[in-house]
């Protein structure tokens, strides 16, 4: 059985799936890509994040400057800015959040569908910034958040630095698959 039943060369018949280097290399030269399910997950996620347009103050310049065609989002898959968040997964709080404004800030992450991350962008966001008194709050008081942001205000550079500091995170989880299939 040294030779294969069809015609052609033996090396088109030899296992893909071996994890020698030698193998790795052909499969490489001839365009296969090997990887596992949960990184293929991951990175349909980290390149298709769905922020939703949610600005409190002075910040939410910089975020929507950050969509037009000078900084241009639209490279990391992040450009499509959602009014509604059972359409978003990510939500960027740019600005001051009030105490009024924080059962406002939890009840649409809530309803937001996970996964779901979240961007505190600007001083005021992260620590109430200046603006430390009685009415304001840090965002990480009422929702969960995955990258801060500094700055008063932050330039749109370091919030494409934060969208890819979350884009690794998204790349680096494990259990996706698990998660998806409720098996976790």
């Amino acid at each position: 059985m040294d030779q294969p039943f069809a015609s052609g060369p033996p090396e088109l018949f030899a296992r893909i799936d071996d994890a020698s280097v030698a193998n790795a290399a052909a499969a490489a030269s001839e365009g296969i890509v090997l990887t596992t399910l949960d990184r293929a997950v991951n990175w349909a996620r980290k390149n298709s994040i769905w922020p939703m347009s949610f600005g409190l103050a002075c910040c939410a310049i910089e975020m929507m400057s950050m969509s037009a065609s000078r900084f241009d989002i639209a490279r990391f898959g992040a450009e499509v800015f959602r009014g509604s968040p059972r359409q978003s997964d990510l939500m960027i709080i740019a600005g001051r959040v009030a105490n009024k404004m924080a059962p406002v800030i939890r009840h649409l992450y809530q309803q937001m569908p996970e996964p779901k991350w979240v961007i505190s962008m600007g001083a005021c966001a992260t620590s109430t910034g200046v603006f430390n008194n009685y009415a304001l709050i840090p965002v990480n008081q009422v929702i969960p958040v995955d990258v801060y942001v500094p700055g008063c205000p932050p330039r749109p550079e370091q919030l494409i630095h934060a969208l890819m500091l979350l884009q690794q995170k998204i790349q680096d989880e494990s259990g996706t698959i698990k998660r998806v299939l409720n098996l976790v």
